[in-house]
């Protein structure tokens, strides 16, 4: 056992507001925090901390819980830089553009899926980020959904299946055949790797039977309940979510009345990706603050995938939920962190509190708000880590051990 103790914060956001101002931040100003075995072991104030092994001054620098990623694709096949071009020049996007990538995964050698993978996490991590989830996706059939989940749960513990992103090219003709497979055999292969199972609700993808049908088969395995809803037009994803009691439905850029209710009311997350918006150029951000104000969780997270979000940078995010979603700076940061540990059910991170995991981000500047102030500015890194940088979830086992659906 070792401890450090990070000395002289200038502004330390612990998401604990009993161990700070009272805000949901739990600010601390000249502040210190100390590590031990990998967990958060003391917070207090500057220069009062007891003895340790190691001490770093931090003085002039913010030190916040590393930003929780809880939807993510990283583990795929070529690019479509192409696409984001065309896009660029005004063509308009849909839902199509995943079967490119299915292609290219089913093609790519695992070797290049795990170098992938890696690096995309790698960046990560360098921008401040700790846990992350990963989803499959790009297979649409058996073995490459496989492949994608043992590639994902060697980053992460946090995995996804996601059989259900759309249809497989072989079952163009045949959705209720494809169903069959990804509630069956896919599953089947898949969930013994995942914690997670997730559907694409939307025209082009599947619909509120298709993914009540995919959901309640990942139920019986185990699998906890993620849904891509309301991305691209109005539609049931949200409400789908919230009927089966989902951990988050991500996306939630076109929400009516009954949508926001039945979040404030389920417990359900909304998780924005306003990178999908920012890539796709679409003129409507999904609203923050309508949610925030009806009582909502919100949660941030990158949604990292070839196609239509290809960045790793939370801070990025962040920005952008603030310029375009209606967030304050303090509320973005706190969706990026705890708002995103709730969209994946932990309380082990996302915050600074006693017994917390020790994944701690600092930033070369003093105060949380220049993530938003000084956009696209390498301001963040990962200060520290617990043992074990996969931080696995309590009673969540890696690959091959048996644990608890967008566009891209």
């Amino acid at each position: 056992m070792s401890s450090t103790c990070f000395d002289r914060i200038a502004e330390l956001v612990t998401n604990r507001r009993e161990l700070g101002d009272g805000s949901p931040l739990g600010l601390r100003r000249d502040a210190a925090v100390v590590v031990e075995d990998g967990e958060v072991v003391w917070v207090g104030d500057a220069g009062a901390a007891p003895a340790t092994d190691d001490h770093r001054d931090l003085t002039g620098r913010c030190v916040l819980p590393a930003f929780v990623d809880s939807h993510s694709h990283l583990v795929f096949g070529g690019e479509r830089v192409g696409e984001f071009a065309a896009r660029m020049s005004g063509r308009a996007y849909t839902a199509g553009g995943i079967r490119t990538t299915i292609a290219a995964t089913r093609a790519a050698p695992v070797e290049e899926l795990r170098r992938r993978a890696g690096l995309l996490l790698a960046e990560m991590r360098r921008q401040g980020t700790g846990v992350v989830e990963i989803k499959s996706g790009y297979g649409a059939e058996v073995a490459t959904e496989r492949r994608s989940l043992e590639v994902a749960g060697e980053l992460t513990a946090e995995t996804t299946y996601l059989g259900a992103h759309v249809m497989g090219p072989e079952f163009a003709d045949d959705p209720a055949g494809y169903v069959t497979l990804v509630t069956g055999e896919m599953l089947a292969a898949c969930a013994p790797l995942a914690r997670w199972v997730d559907v694409f609700v939307e025209d082009g993808a599947f619909d509120g039977d298709q993914a009540r049908a995919i959901l309640r088969a990942g139920a019986e395995r185990g699998l906890g309940a993620r849904v891509h809803a309301n991305q691209l037009g109005p539609g049931p994803g949200v409400q789908v979510a919230c009927e089966v009691g989902a951990a988050s439905a991500d996306h939630c850029t076109h929400l009516d009345a009954r949508d926001v209710a039945a979040l404030a009311d389920s417990g359900t997350v909304a998780t924005l990706v306003p990178g999908a918006e920012f890539s796709t150029r679409s003129p409507v951000y999904a609203d923050g603050r309508r949610l925030m104000a009806a009582g909502v969780t919100v949660a941030l997270a990158t949604d990292c995938n070839p196609g239509t979000s290809y960045t790793t940078s939370m801070p990025f995010v962040i920005a952008l939920a603030v310029r375009e979603c209606g967030l304050t700076p303090s509320e973005a940061v706190w969706a990026a962190t705890a708002g995103s540990a709730a969209a994946l059910r932990r309380e082990d991170v996302g915050h600074l509190g006693l017994g917390a995991a020790a994944w701690l981000s600092v930033l070369d500047a003093p105060s949380h708000q220049y993530l938003a102030y000084r956009p696209g500015v390498p301001l963040a890194r990962l200060l520290t880590a617990p043992e074990g940088v996969t931080a696995r979830a309590p009673g969540v086992g890696g690959p091959g051990s048996a644990s608890q659906v967008a566009s891209r």
